[in-house]
C-alpha cells in the first residue's frame, strides 16, 4: 500500500473508531466516570494496568476496585487509615492481587500528600526537546517503587528500561494527553505533548502494523513500538498515537489479520 492510500486508510479507521460511541465498551469508560482530575487520573491508571483479557472483564473488575474506593478514588486515596488497605486485600485480576492493590494505594497516598497530579511523576522526568516518552516511563518506574515495596509488584509498571512495550502505560498517556473533539482521551495533562506520545503494541496491534509494513515484524517490544511510532509520525507528526485507534480497532475487532 503507498503512503496516501495507507494513510487515508488508517485515518479512515482512526475516525471511525475514535468516537464516543467507543467508550462504554472499552476501559477507557472507568475514568469517564469521573469530572475531577484526580478521579480521573487514579481510576484511569488502574483501568489501564489492568487492561489484559476480556473487556467486559476488565470494566467488571475495575468497577469492583472502584467500589472498594467507595467510588471515590482521589478521596479514598488520600484520606484512607492503613487499616482501611486490608479491605483491598482480596481482590484480584489476572496476576495482581490485593497485595498489589495495597501497594498502590500507599503510594499513591503517599504522592498524593505532596504533589496535586500524577502528570508530574512522567513529565517531571521529561523535556520539550525528548521525542518520546521514554524518560517519562522509565522516570515513572524508578520513583514508583518506595524501598518497602513488594517484589512481586514490580511486574505490573513496566519499563523502556527492560525492552518491555509499556503498552498499558502507554494507553494510559494517551488517555490523560491527547485531546480532540471526539472526546474519548481527556487531554488533561499539559506538560506532555501528543507528539512525544508512542503508540501502544501489544500483539493485535503489531501483527496489524506488520501486515500493513509498518513495522519488519509483530514483536512487542519497546523497539518495536518505537519503529511503529516513528512511521505513524510519517503520517501525523503531532499526533501519531491517534492511530493507535485504527490500529486497535483493525485487531481486536475486525480481526485484520
Amino acid at each position: 500500500m503507498k503512503f496516501q492510500q495507507l494513510k487515508a486508510f488508517l485515518d479512515t479507521k482512526a475516525a471511525y473508531y475514535n468516537t464516543p460511541d467507543f467508550i462504554p465498551g472499552d476501559p477507557v469508560c472507568i475514568p469517564h466516570r469521573f469530572s475531577q482530575l484526580q478521579d480521573i487520573e487514579i481510576s484511569g491508571l488502574f483501568a489501564a494496568l489492568l487492561a489484559w483479557g476480556n473487556r467486559t472483564t476488565i470494566i467488571n473488575k475495575c468497577t469492583e476496585l472502584l467500589q472498594l474506593m467507595d467510588n471515590a478514588p482521589y478521596d479514598f486515596i488520600r484520606n484512607h487509615a492503613p487499616k482501611d488497605r486490608m479491605k483491598l486485600l482480596n481482590f484480584r485480576h489476572r496476576t495482581f492481587n490485593g497485595i498489589d492493590l495495597m501497594y498502590f494505594a500507599e503510594y499513591l497516598q503517599q504522592y498524593y500528600n505532596d504533589v496535586t497530579s500524577l502528570e508530574f511523576a512522567f513529565s517531571g522526568h521529561l523535556t520539550p526537546e525528548d521525542d518520546t516518552v521514554e524518560k517519562a516511563l522509565i522516570g515513572f518506574h524508578h520513583m514508583f517503587f518506595l524501598p518497602e515495596h513488594p517484589e512481586r509488584t514490580r511486574k505490573h509498571i513496566s519499563t523502556p528500561a527492560k525492552n518491555s512495550a509499556c503498552k498499558r502505560l502507554n494507553m494510559y498517556l494517551r488517555w490523560m494527553v491527547r485531546k480532540d473533539e471526539n472526546g474519548v482521551d481527556f487531554g488533561v495533562w499539559r506538560h506532555i505533548q501528543p507528539s512525544q506520545l508512542v503508540c501502544p503494541v501489544d500483539v493485535h496491534v503489531g501483527r496489524v502494523a506488520a501486515r500493513l509494513g509498518l513495522i519488519d515484524d509483530a514483536k512487542s517490544d519497546w523497539r518495536t513500538a518505537l519503529a511503529l511510532t516513528g512511521k505513524l509520525r510519517q503520517l501525523d507528526p503531532l499526533d501519531p498515537a491517534k492511530y493507535d485507534f485504527a490500529l486497535f480497532g483493525l485487531g481486536v475487532i475486525e480481526k485484520y489479520v
